[in-house]
């Protein structure tokens, strides 16, 4: 039977994306359960199921698994955020309401597996100078999607009409401190415990000290 060049590349194309999603799948499983830096590049592959030289042709090193870890998982988290921002009802909401339910979302999104909530939180800290670059990239785009939130509800009358970018970019630390914070500890908080407090923060460092319900 012949086969064309369209079936072989079609089944090396399957072959990759299993290899990524294996490796990927070890990633969390090591890294959110072990550590990254107790996790060498050998038993990534051998629990992947892979050899090494697919972990270096599909990610270039163990670090390139990690980066694509926390690229899934923060994008849920954004992805989460916008959805609950343009769910119904939101724009009759007042603030405090509005930062819970995103606040909300975004928790839920990212600690319903522990493992992507320690990847993402606490094993990303201090790796490389790239690794720390990389998590710089998805601060400022988070800080650009909150700007904008602050920009709206100054135009309703909300908050003070100002430059809101630098408050919202040291809010945008904090609120990563805080998971890792919760990342670390041995007992879990409920994910509307730091909802909670991540609204709480949002609301002050904006100059709403004013409790939400």
């Amino acid at each position: 039977m012949d086969v064309s060049v369209d079936q072989v590349t079609g089944t090396v194309d399957l072959a990759r994306t299993r290899a990524r999603g294996q490796l990927l799948e070890a990633g969390l499983e090591l890294f959110g359960v072990y550590g990254y830096a107790q996790t060498s590049e050998q038993a990534l592959c051998e629990v992947a199921g892979v050899p090494e030289e697919v972990l270096w042709e599909e990610f270039g090193s163990r670090e390139g698994v990690l980066m694509a870890i926390h690229n899934r998982v923060t994008t849920k988290g954004l992805r989460a955020s916008e959805q609950a921002l343009l769910s119904e009802g939101m724009d009759d909401c007042p603030l405090g309401m509005r930062f819970r339910r995103l606040f909300d979302a975004y928790v839920y999104a990212v600690t319903t597996d522990l493992r992507e909530a320690r990847v993402t939180f606490v094993e990303v800290l201090g790796v490389s100078p790239a690794v720390d670059e990389h998590c710089k990239r998805w601060k400022d785009l988070w800080a650009d999607f909150l700007t904008g939130e602050a920009e709206r509800a100054a135009v309703r009358g909300e908050v003070e009409e100002r430059d809101h970018r630098v408050v919202v970019m040291v809010m945008v630390g904090t609120v990563h401190e805080l998971m890792a914070h919760h990342s670390r500890r041995a007992r879990r908080a409920r994910p509307e415990e730091v909802s909670q407090e991540l609204t709480t923060l949002g609301l002050e460092m904006m100059g709403i000290a004013s409790p939400v319900e």
